[in-house]
């Protein structure tokens, strides 16, 4: 008998596509920062910080979620180089939300800057003032999210591999809304 769930729960999937759009404005609010001097430069960065510490809180839930109530197994079908792709992928994926939030707190404590959220919420300092500390982060920071970024579009395109092409029902287990698939009707 297998317990594993058709889908994944509906809590599963709204924090899923919430967190897809808050990640995808993350990395554009990021290019903008880096790439602007305007005055829009500090509510940016007021955005990104509080984005980006509400998406490690939101990846923790996320992450209890998923251990509490699984995932919907992977087609029979797919060959085990997708399988492993897939596994590798989700790691990375959960890993970056994790460490990319961590490191921009890092860096930012390392460099002695107060870490004001809206709402004038404030996260106290972990590291000390480290000028090495932080130069080191934000590299790490930086460099880091072009490859989250390439993450992020490869995972746009198996998505849409799944949907579009395969139609084996992986789209489907993370859909809002029902899926039509060549394997099942829609809910």
């Amino acid at each position: 008998m297998n317990n594993a769930p058709r889908r994944f729960a509906p809590i599963q999937r709204i924090l899923h596509w919430l967190m897809a759009a808050c990640i995808t404005a993350m990395l554009f609010i990021g290019v903008g920062m880096v790439s602007s001097v305007a005055p829009t430069y500090l509510p940016l960065i007021l955005i990104h910080k509080t984005l980006g510490f509400t998406l490690l809180v939101l990846v923790v839930i996320r992450l209890a979620l998923r251990l509490h109530y699984g995932a919907p197994p992977l087609p029979a079908d797919l060959p085990p180089a997708m399988r492993l792709g897939a596994r590798l992928s989700h790691l990375a994926l959960y890993g970056f939300m994790i460490v990319m939030p961590l490191l921009g707190l890092g860096m930012l404590w390392a460099a002695a800057y107060p870490v004001v959220l809206y709402g004038g919420i404030q996260i106290p300092a972990l590291l000390p003032q480290s000028d090495r500390a932080h130069t080191l982060l934000w590299g790490a920071h930086y460099y880091l999210a072009f490859a989250f970024f390439a993450l992020v579009l490869l995972h746009m395109a198996a998505a849409l591999f799944h949907a579009l092409i395969r139609r084996d029902g992986v789209f489907g287990t993370i859909a809002l809304v029902p899926w039509r698939n060549r394997t099942t009707p829609a809910d």
